[in-house]
């Protein structure tokens, strides 16, 4: 009787811990990205880590096993397994696999985690944690003799400013599997589980559209918790239309509802899934995902078992990774400079970190935690209770919805968390200039729009003067269509708040037929087509200014001789051909035409000065910075008072029942 009562106990108490990390493997055969995943030289690593930690006053004891040798990535076995070799050692602490032990501290009313490593034959467990210098210590080590199930329950006090645990998995003189491994947390009395939908905004990409279907719907545990997978389809190639469609829809059976509307940009298009995802009512979270990104699944499901643990209701994002260059972190956190008001890099980060040459172990500054103020909505969940208490996206088509959104969230006393371990992969901005191409329009109308909406600094900071900045180094670069696009964004601005939504659908349009007729947003692939190069022009600078100085006074010199005539000949053929690279202000202001590189090399523009329009433009963008400026306090009063209204649910139905209304197979399908 005893011995049933001590069973029963086991499995009650079992059941009252939920799995909340748990050890994963990428099964694709993608080396790139096993960085992510497992460290195969853990001596080395702590041994580099603990150097660079004694040398910022650090102190570590480092193991005493003799190095290992870099494995063959055959020995992943499965999602959650990967095989030793005899007298082999491996880490789990890696990005995707340690435990962030910080960020559970600070926002959840955990107070311990417990590790269940599960292995088939004699092996030694060793368990690590960082400090938030990145110290590494030695907490705990068990020698499994005859293998099986290790158990270590692991405090949480002590991380209050930063630091993970991790385990490292040693094989003696047999191999061992690592059979799973997870970190679980105790479940509160009357604990309920969140569920979430899914949202993505597609545009003429059914194919990632797809692919999002099969990857969600090919994870058991995914499937489990989601209620929909709304998927708003704002495109002409419609993804119902694909001859794949009707089978992979199968997959995802009456979980998938695609809504089809006219184009509204990214946010309208996210802030339908919200409104989708609050008429469906059953779901607590509703996670906004990009439709180009590639998803680890796993992040998915660490995202909503962190937010059910939260304090209060908690904005949890995930972190981009570089989709071409897989091991490479885009930003681990990200902040808004109040100000410049312009987003940034979270402070005491370090941008575009490649997981390939420094593993997380020899990263001395990401074992402190990073506080952000918003998430990107590459992958960002949202509980369903903060849209219904501060309301959707900013009307804004595209460009600072999601940072615009978690400022109002922090007015409203809504933290935003992103999780380590929660992450997808997604097109860098380097491949790609979008503050001169279409987007600049949407550049400058936004972040006006959020700094008289939220900027706490008297006349917006120093923001409106980077506005007019931004416009002179374009003028001085021949970049007039940029220009152009952008006066239009503060004519908008000043017109008020109504414009937000009565143009949402339209502007685009607009931008595009204007930038048409300017040189510089004429792009050919075919680089023939352009008269040769004739290099008439005076010595150009070559190196970009080191001091604010420098950037003043080629600045003036570069104003001052626009107003120069532009060169004979200049007009006929361009005199430099210059790299997107090297296509700075500095190096444009010193010719009258110029052919220049795309972003992505596939095409070029040829650039062409005009000193009558530079004139004119430059007349337009002082009169509109100063009215702007000498208006800023009635300005900022009108959009404050407004946003609850433009970002309301009524709103943005009339919108959503307009952008129907234009789609040329308006309506919305279940499937």
């Amino acid at each position: 009787m005893s011995a049933a009562i001590e069973v029963l106990n086991e499995a009650e108490e079992q059941r009252d811990f939920r799995t909340v990390h748990r050890v994963v493997l990428p099964v694709d055969g993608d080396t790139d990205v096993l960085p992510l995943y497992v460290d195969f030289n853990p001596i080395q690593r702590v041994v580099q880590l603990s150097k660079r930690a004694r040398r910022r006053g650090g102190i570590t004891t480092p193991p005493a096993l003799p190095p290992a040798v870099p494995q063959h990535p055959g020995f992943v076995t499965g999602r959650n397994s990967l095989t030793l070799a005899a007298f082999r050692r491996v880490s789990l602490g890696t990005y995707f696999n340690a435990f962030p032990a910080s960020y559970w501290r600070n926002h959840t009313t955990v107070e311990t985690v417990r590790l269940t490593v599960d292995v088939d034959a004699e092996a030694t467990v060793i368990v690590y944690r960082s400090s938030p210098r990145g110290t590494a210590n030695r907490v705990e080590s068990f020698h499994a003799s005859q293998g099986g199930e290790v158990t270590f329950d692991l405090p949480l006090r002590a991380f209050v400013d930063g630091g993970w645990y991790w385990f490292d998995l040693v094989a003696h003189a047999s191999p061992v599997t690592l059979k799973s491994a997870g970190w679980s947390v105790r479940e509160p009395e009357g604990f309920v589980p969140g569920t979430l939908s899914i949202a993505v905004t597609t545009f003429n990409r059914p194919d990632y559209a797809l692919r999002h279907i099969a990857t969600l719907a090919g994870d058991a545990d995914v499937v489990k918790i989601l209620d929909r997978f709304i998927l708003v389809d704002q495109g002409t190639d419609k993804v119902r239309a694909q001859p794949q469609f009707e089978e992979q829809a199968a997959a995802l059976g009456d979980r998938l509802r695609i809504i089809e509307q006219g184009n509204i940009g990214g946010s309208g298009g996210f802030s339908r899934g919200m409104d989708e995802t609050l008429k469906d009512g059953r779901s607590k979270y509703v996670m906004l995902l990009d439709d180009d990104v590639s998803i680890e699944t796993e992040g998915i499901l660490r995202a909503v078992s962190f937010a059910d643990f939260t304090r209060t209701p908690t904005i949890v994002g995930g972190h981009m990774f570089n989709l071409y260059e897989r091991s490479v972190l885009h930003t681990y956190g990200e902040q808004v400079d109040d100000f410049r008001y312009f987003w940034r890099p979270a402070v005491n980060t370090q941008e575009a970190h490649d997981f390939g040459v420094s593993n997380l172990r020899t990263t001395p500054w990401m074992h402190r935690r990073v506080d952000v103020d918003y998430n990107g909505w590459w992958m960002c969940m949202i509980p369903t209770s903060i849209v219904r208490e501060i309301g959707y996206a900013l009307p804004v088509f595209i460009k600072w919805d999601d940072a615009e959104y978690g400022i109002r969230a922090k007015e409203h006393g809504v933290t935003t968390v992103t999780l380590p371990g929660a992450a997808v992969w997604h097109m860098p901005w380097t491949e790609k200039d979008d503050t001169i191409d279409w987007q600049a329009y949407y550049h400058q109308r936004n972040r006006w729009v959020a700094a008289l909406s939220h900027s706490p600094r008297k006349k917006g900071g120093r923001m409106p003067f980077e506005s007019i900045a931004v416009d002179i180094r374009h003028l001085i670069s021949m970049q007039y269509s940029a220009v152009e696009v952008r006066l239009k964004a503060l004519e908008d601005v000043l017109s008020g708040p109504d414009h937000l939504h009565a143009t949402i659908a339209d502007r685009l349009n607009w931008v595009r037929q204007t930038r048409a007729g300017f040189s510089d947003a004429q792009v050919t692939p075919d680089l023939n087509s352009f008269p040769p190069v004739v290099g008439s022009a005076e010595t150009v600078a070559d190196h970009e200014p080191n001091y604010v100085a420098e950037s003043l006074v080629r600045a003036a010199i570069g104003l001052l001789r626009q107003l120069r005539p532009v060169r004979r000949g200049s007009l006929e053929n361009p005199e430099a051909a210059v790299p997107a690279a090297e296509a700075r202000w500095w190096r444009l202001a010193g010719l009258d035409s110029a052919l220049v590189s795309s972003s992505d090399g596939s095409s070029a523009s040829w650039y062409k000065r005009d000193r009558a329009r530079f004139v004119k433009m430059l007349g337009r963008t002082v009169r509109l910075h100063a009215k702007l400026m000498a208006g800023w306090d009635s300005n900022a009063r009108r959009y404050k008072d407004a946003l609850p209204r433009f970002t309301s649910q009524e709103a943005w139905r009339e919108t959503f029942a307009v952008a129907a209304a234009k789609d040329h197979k308006s309506g919305e399908t279940k499937v």
